[in-house]
């Protein structure tokens, strides 16, 4: 499945990139970030006022955090397989592919800018769990349900990390994407989990900012649909290689 095909190279840099910065921007979003203490102190089996005044608190809530983290991770990357063996599937089509996956991008990004509203991407899906709260395996279970039912909120930015992944036509490349989207997607929850206290303020700016980063999202989304449409993925891997020679030696 591999065979024939360089799993690094500077072509993947600026995707995975992208990938990365999308997932921080998924976990950010409106429908994640306000839920974010509460659910940690749900998994850990605390209540938030313990995760914000005990260190004892906050060091169950890091092993609960890490098995949602984990728990979400194996959803992300079972869709990057999918998607990138999708995708190599599709290879001798992929001159229509790659823009037509890059237009629906950027038009979830104009969505998220404001230059029009798609109501289905209004809403939230959500699974319901059961009471799976304050164990490991609970948690690891919370994880898997968060990524296959946060939708459609999580849907437009996670769908055009799934798009960069089939048309990357390769399984081990559209994996590494989805890896890392959930890694920027995941760390913020561990980030929280251990330093809660000291992320009250910060996340509450965020908070009164929601429009500013639902925008922020929009824009990286249009670009990237774009940089899709034009294939200037190509163009930008090579500036790459001429800003950073070096990069030449990976993969």
């Amino acid at each position: 499945m591999f065979e024939n095909f360089a799993l690094m190279d500077a072509s993947l840099v600026p995707a995975m990139a992208i990938a990365l910065i999308a997932g921080l921007l998924s976990f950010l979003s409106p429908c994640v970030l306000p839920i974010v203490p509460p659910y940690l102190a749900y998994m850990g089996g605390v209540s938030v006022t313990e995760l914000d005044e005990t260190a004892a608190a906050r060091r169950r809530v890091m092993v609960a955090a890490f098995m949602f983290v984990l728990g979400l991770s194996t959803v992300f990357l079972l869709l990057g397989m999918a998607f990138s063996t999708l995708g190599r599937a599709l290879l001798q089509w992929q001159g229509w592919f790659v823009p037509i996956a890059g237009t629906v991008v950027m038009i979830f990004g104009a969505h998220f800018i404001g230059v029009f509203r798609i109501g289905f991407l209004d809403r939230e899906a959500r699974v319901a769990t059961g009471d799976n709260g304050g164990s490991a395996f609970g948690a690891y279970v919370l994880g898997l349900a968060f990524a296959f039912g946060w939708t459609p909120c999580l849907g437009p930015i996670l769908g055009s990390i799934l798009g960069l992944a089939a048309s990357e036509a390769d399984v081990g490349r559209g994996t590494v994407l989805l890896a890392m989207y959930a890694l920027g997607l995941g760390l913020p929850f561990l980030a929280v989990a251990a330093f809660f206290p000291r992320l009250k303020a910060p996340m509450a700016w965020m908070k009164r900012h929601m429009g500013r980063i639902e925008r922020t999202s929009g824009l990286l989304l249009w670009t990237v649909g774009l940089m899709m449409v034009t294939g200037q993925f190509t163009a930008f891997s090579f500036w790459l290689l001429e800003r950073f020679p070096a990069l030449g030696a990976i993969g």
